[in-house]
């Protein structure tokens, strides 16, 4: 079977208009969706993001540069990631059309390469 990474992106305000209480009731959504994922054998990994800004890297000229970033204010914003198992695109596609995030931004579905372990 082969593992798929859900990559979360939206807006970076995608949940700022929320009321705390629908917050809540949108976190217990994601926390229902990916119980369910557990309970069936098909979560792997997986995590939010924080909300702060990380740092990007990049060589230039022979140098690592390290730089503040990605910004909200860029056009879209990686907010997380779940890993699942499945046994096509397909079967990995319906898997994250059910997906709560799907009402607040999209999301990027990737198969894994699984590298082979080096002794």
């Amino acid at each position: 079977m082969a593992q798929y990474t859900l990559l979360l992106r939206d807006d970076g305000q995608a949940y700022s208009s929320l009321s705390p209480s629908e917050m809540q009731a949108t976190l217990a959504r994601y926390g229902a969706w990916s119980d369910g994922l557990r309970k069936s054998g098909t979560l792997g990994p997986s995590n939010k993001l924080t909300d702060r800004a990380g740092r990007v890297m990049r060589r230039t000229n022979g140098k690592v540069m390290v730089t503040d970033g990605p910004f909200a204010e860029g056009k879209e914003v990686l907010g997380g990631f779940f890993t699942i198992e499945a046994d096509s695109y397909g079967k990995a596609i319906e898997i994250a059309s059910s997906c709560p995030h799907m009402d607040f931004g999209s999301i990027e579905v990737r198969e894994v390469e699984v590298m082979p372990a080096r002794v």
